[in-house]
């Protein structure tokens, strides 16, 4: 299949918000793709997700700044995509970055203007068109003709939708039943919606599993007899890096193994390290017993999938539950209460707060492993932080807020000026999207073409789940996770919060800072 034909497909997908019509022009690609054979669906369904299944290419935004000029005319196929992403991914030794250059020159130089510019936001994370999983979900049941039920369970088991999306075109409604739960398969982890309180966390029927919410790792473990994989939230194999986490697992008593759960590395008096301490240790690529001894992780393990041959998985968390309790120690587990009283929720929730976790997370005992989707049946609770902070600058959007002024950089008062403490385009609604191009418009006072620099006049509320070390912000702190509430045209920019108070509120943030 051309690029040029999904491309276009991106577009018309990206101009419309009808969800209806959204689906309908993804199916009718992906059909399209299944005249080519499995490879062009898989490859579909992934880049109009805005997916590599390549792995890493090795491309950044420094790397395709400077790229020689489009070609006038389409010439370029999926399958050249693909063999060129396959190469960029496996490029590696000497002479690697010089064969990775040439491989992306030749790629771009081959696409159009309007081929390179989607090329380049796939390579860089940055397609954005409204077409995420529960999209195109809806797509490949409708271009396969299959039950949506039968498309979510086997993209769970699968790990991905990308290589479902090929069977289910292929092989329909029977191929998707052969997809099982493999152990040292990855699967989609179930996901938690959230609640603002644990009143409304617990406004579902009790009894509920009220259990501690960690700020760690999400990990799932596998284990065959001796062989141990360790997989992040994301699928990545990081097995190499924990081997403290493969200790645990390999010592329990079970042939066939998955479980779910947290790796976190904790302070001397068991209170948890800050997630930048955490992460560094399991994203980095140096000696894991030397990280190990820096740095140790402990594991805890809140749900288990696969027991020695039987899938757990639709059973109910209760018989879960009473599993994990056989299986593993109690230091392996992560603490938890049993309720139906909301008052025991909510001071089990006090207690897990003030021992420094992030909150808890609430869940029905009769609820089966939903994984990769976000229902009702796991409701996470935090304690919202907000802040008051000034709109330094906004650049403008993509995909489909494309013509819009979106991501907006936040700072709090400095003395006289005022001090960048992180970015965001989460939480806005259409009207305040539309709202703020204009407004931003009008008090701009630079524009370099992608930030426009405004007046800092604009007071916004920013609520955020915590803060951490940065080194690419003048005040040493970045917030976690930021979202806008709402505009707050009722206070002016000297009665914003300070980065005083912004330091108070972190307290003693140590560890390292983000690159």
């Amino acid at each position: 299949m051309e690029l040029a034909v999904l491309v276009a497909a991106s577009a018309v997908v990206a101009a419309t918000r009808s969800r209806t019509a959204k689906v309908a022009e993804l199916a009718r690609l992906l059909t399209l793709a299944a005249a080519a054979g499995e490879r062009e669906v898989l490859l579909t369904a992934a880049f109009l997700s805005g997916r590599v299944p390549h792995g890493r290419l090795g491309v950044g935004y420094h790397t395709i700044a400077s790229l020689p000029p489009p070609a006038d005319v389409a010439t370029l196929t999926l399958a050249d995509v693909d063999a060129a992403f396959t190469a960029l991914a496996t490029a590696s030794g000497s002479g690697s970055a010089g064969a990775r250059r040439a491989t992306l020159d030749a790629l771009f130089s081959a696409a159009t203007a309007a081929e390179r510019d989607f090329l380049a936001r796939l390579v860089t994370g940055e397609v954005r068109q409204g077409a995420l999983d529960g999209i195109m979900q809806l797509a490949v049941a409708q271009a396969s003709e299959v039950p949506l039920e039968s498309v979510r369970r086997a993209a769970m088991l699968a790990g991905t939708l990308d290589t479902v999306a090929a069977v289910a075109l292929s092989h329909g409604l029977e191929g998707l039943e052969r997809v099982v739960l493999e152990v040292l398969r990855p699967i989609a982890p179930m996901l938690a919606a959230s609640a603002p309180n644990v009143a409304d966390a617990t406004a579902m029927d009790g009894p509920w599993s009220v259990e501690r919410k960690l700020d760690g790792i999400r990990i799932q473990a596998h284990k065959r007899g001796r062989d141990v994989r360790v997989f992040t939230r994301s699928l990545d194999d990081i097995t190499e890096r924990l081997p403290d986490v493969v200790e645990v697992v390999a010592a329990l008593p079970a042939e066939t193994l998955v479980l779910d759960g947290e790796a976190i590395a904790q302070r001397p008096d068991g209170r948890p390290e800050p997630f930048q301490i955490t992460g560094a240790r399991t994203a980095s690529r140096r000696d894991p017993a030397q990280l190990r001894a820096q740095t140790p992780l402990t594991t805890y393990v809140f749900d288990v999938l696969h027991l020695d041959g039987r899938s757990l998985l639709d059973e109910p968390l209760s018989a879960r539950r009473e599993v994990l309790e056989r299986l593993l120690q109690p230091v392996n587990r992560v603490a938890s209460v049993v309720t139906d009283d909301p008052e025991i929720a909510q001071r089990f929730f006090d207690d897990q707060v003030a021992a420094g976790h992030e909150g808890v997370v609430v869940k029905d005992l009769a609820s089966p492993y939903a994984a990769g989707r976000r229902g009702g049946s796991w409701v996470k609770v935090k304690p919202r932080h907000t802040l008051d902070l000034v709109v330094l600058a906004v650049e403008r959007g993509s995909g489909r807020r494309r013509g819009t002024l979106s991501n907006i950089h936040l700072g709090a008062r400095d003395g006289d000026g005022f001090v960048m403490l992180g970015k965001t385009f989460k939480g806005m609604t259409d009207d305040m999207l539309a709202w703020q191009t204009t407004h931003f418009t009008e008090i701009a006072t630079d524009d370099n073409g992608w930030v426009v620099t405004v007046r800092p006049e604009q007071v916004v509320e920013i609520a955020f789940d915590g803060l951490q070390r940065s080194s690419r912000y003048p005040g040493g702190l970045a917030l976690r996770f930021a979202r806008v509430l709402r505009y707050r045209d009722d206070k002016t920019a000297e009665e914003s919060d300070t980065i005083e108070t912004v330091r108070k509120l972190a307290g003693p943030v140590t560890g390292q800072p983000d690159a």
